[in-house]
């Protein structure tokens, strides 16, 4: 699956002043409910739309946390009021504690949301967003990208199977 069936450029974002993670969960959760046209990144208040994504997002993290470790979180949810599964990239410009594993606190976050019946297609989806982040060379593009439309490029140019790239 490649970055592209999931992401849009109005859902990729450097983001600062970011306190905590309840705070990457509201900013991930209003760029998740962007449509994928739109190329503005969302400011300003949630919508109700961003207010079920960002609840189904922080009730899975009350679970454990979401952080995979090397500085990466991949926090997900899902809802019944969506047809198909999207994402939300965010680069921290200040990393944040997400109760990792190793420690390490998190500045690479990719955000999805599946539709609440796709169990299997949204396991599958985690394991390759896993199979991604865990490329260490994929994190050092991700991390020296210079704004967003580089960013963006990045993460949908990437490969479908970054492991053979």
């Amino acid at each position: 699956m490649p970055l592209i069936d999931l992401l849009s450029a109005g859902r990729v974002a450097i983001v600062s002043g970011s306190r905590d993670r309840a705070a990457v969960i509201e900013t991930a959760a209003r760029l998740l409910a962007t449509p994928a046209s739109d190329d503005a990144t969302p400011e300003g208040v949630a919508t109700p739309a961003s207010e079920l994504i960002g609840d189904s997002l922080h009730a899975r993290e009350q679970l454990a946390s979401t952080a995979i470790g090397h500085g990466v979180a991949i926090p997900h949810g899902r809802l019944d009021s969506i047809d198909d599964s999207r994402g939300a990239f965010l680069r921290l410009a200040e990393p944040v504690d997400f109760g990792a594993a190793d420690g390490i606190p998190v500045d690479l976050v990719m955000a999805m949301v599946v539709p609440l019946h796709s169990n299997m297609k949204h396991l599958e989806q985690l394991a390759e967003l896993a199979e991604y982040f865990s490329d260490p060379a994929f994190r050092l593009r991700l991390r020296e990208a210079g704004d967003t439309l580089e960013l963006t490029r990045c993460l949908l140019a990437a490969p479908a199977c970054p492991s053979v790239a």
